[in-house]
């Protein structure tokens, strides 16, 4: 079996394939997908995701803007770098290398858990300079307590073993209950397609070992001394049952950066944006519309 998806045959029922290309940039073949026309739009999804991750926003957002959306390194059907690159400076010029190739110069930015720290590090490095970046239940702190202190040296240890990520796609692959069971304890509720979508990804081990690979190798302590340099508008999503990142770590963020706007979407998971894309969409329209204003 391959160790990644293949498009030929994975990708047949993808979401929002018609929309799907691939393209060469900064040493890697990526999966992207492209829709709409008006305000050029970025999407960055969370790790162990891939572009399904928006597949009800996407085409919802591309009738009001110019969207485009992509399998991270190592993601889906996007080529793995070296397991070193898989880290917030290396992901942050990967994606800045691809945006450029693209021509691609986005005025809003949207970013999903470690999705947003990536587009954070993106605008810090100045390579985009949007006027909003939309953060939806985004890590953008070190994890505090016990969390904090396991979960690097875990990552570490499980990412350096070739036997871990090929144990997790084998249980995947016969017990389809046990991705359920994940989506679950994130607070969301999916649908059977999109636990069928989580289901094939995580079939593939190297999926799941860029997966690993990027926890590992995470350091977001420079993000957070940084932070208060972020120049575009700032929107804190929280999503109200949240198991993964909860609200509260929107409400620390929001102590080091006063001026960012904290709204809090009730009876969401982690994964409040695949579970109810159109009120995401709701609320997007809403903060766009507020970082137009002169004043805003």
């Amino acid at each position: 079996m391959n160790d990644k998806p293949v498009w030929e045959h994975d990708g047949r029922a993808w979401p929002n394939r018609e929309h799907s290309r691939f393209v060469e940039a900064g040493g890697l073949r990526w999966h992207i997908q492209e829709a709409g026309s008006g305000p050029p739009l970025l999407l960055i999804h969370g790790t162990g995701a891939a572009s399904h991750s928006w597949g009800g926003l996407l085409p919802l957002l591309a009738e009001h803007f110019h969207v485009l959306a992509l399998d991270l390194p190592g993601h889906g059907f996007t080529a793995a770098p070296a397991p070193s690159q898989l880290s917030l400076p290396g992901m942050a010029a990967a994606v800045g290398a691809l945006t450029q190739t693209l021509d691609f110069e986005p005025e809003i930015v949207v970013g999903h858990s470690a999705g947003a720290a990536i587009l954070a590090r993106m605008c810090l490095d100045g390579s985009i300079q949007p006027r909003l970046l939309i953060s939806l239940s985004g890590a953008l702190l070190p994890l505090r307590g016990f969390a904090g202190r396991w979960f690097s040296p875990a990552a570490k240890l499980f990412a350096r073993s070739s036997v871990v990520p090929r144990f997790f796609a084998r249980g995947a692959r016969k017990d389809p209950r046990s991705i359920k069971r994940m989506a679950d304890g994130t607070g969301s509720r999916l649908t059977p397609e999109g636990i069928a979508l989580y289901r094939l990804l995580i079939s593939y081990p190297g999926h799941l070992a860029a997966a690993l690979n990027m926890m590992a190798n995470w350091d977001l302590e420079p993000l957070l001394r940084e932070l208060p340099q972020l120049k575009p508008e700032l929107v804190l999503v929280g999503f109200a049952e949240d198991r993964t990142v909860p609200p509260k770590e929107a409400e620390r963020a929001k102590c080091l950066l006063p001026r960012a706007r904290l709204r809090l979407m009730p009876g969401l998971g982690h994964l409040g944006h695949e579970e109810r894309p159109q009120q995401v969409l709701e609320l997007l329209l809403r903060e766009t519309a507020i970082a137009e204003r002169p004043d805003s």
